[in-house]
């Protein structure tokens, strides 16, 4: 009798290394891609945020620590790479604050919710980023611009939720992804 050890069904960690550096550059040229497209509608920082497809992905598919690392790479790469280095303040707070509302929230949605999620992120990604910019303009009169935010967060974030989702549920059996908690 032949005794063998038993089978981790979780992928070892180069495996997961391995996917979360994929995910990275796969979002990383997402970013510059939609960042050479012209904006989807007249006004000004409104726009798809499709990379954050790959971000609501890898937080089911990877966990948040893995995501935290994609988040912080794609951002600081993203501004060297478009020289849009005022942009990081703006992009590290919306993504840092829209990482920690998806890391408490996917614990209570599955995969299959995962677009309600999202939408929370890009709402909570909006205000992030008007908050730097009222600090940073010194006024809170560019608050009237919240309507147009929150409105823009969700639709937005919608769509790639629903897009991330929809790719979960593609991917999530051939690649033996089981969502992280």
């Amino acid at each position: 009798m032949v005794l063998t050890p038993p089978q981790d069904k979780r992928p070892s960690q180069a495996r997961r290394l391995t996917r979360a550096a994929l995910l990275t550059a796969i979002a990383l040229t997402i970013f510059l891609a939609e960042a050479q497209l012209p904006p989807p509608v007249p006004i000004p920082g409104i726009k798809l945020g499709l990379a954050n497809v790959v971000t609501v992905f890898a937080m089911y598919a990877l966990g948040p620590g893995a995501t935290l690392c994609i988040v912080l790479v794609r951002v600081t790469l993203g501004c060297i790479a478009t020289g849009q280095m005022m942009a990081f303040l703006f992009s590290m707070t919306g993504g840092l604050l829209a990482f920690c509302v998806s890391a408490l929230l996917r614990r209570w949605f599955a995969p299959e919710q995962m677009w309600v999620v999202s939408v929370f992120a890009a709402v909570a990604h909006n205000l992030g980023q008007l908050a730097v910019a009222i600090a940073v303009m010194g006024t809170t009169a560019i608050g009237y611009y919240l309507p147009v935010l929150l409105i823009s967060g969700v639709i937005t974030g919608a769509f790639t939720g629903f897009c991330g989702q929809f790719t979960y549920a593609r991917l999530a059996k051939s690649l033996q992804i089981k969502p992280i908690q």
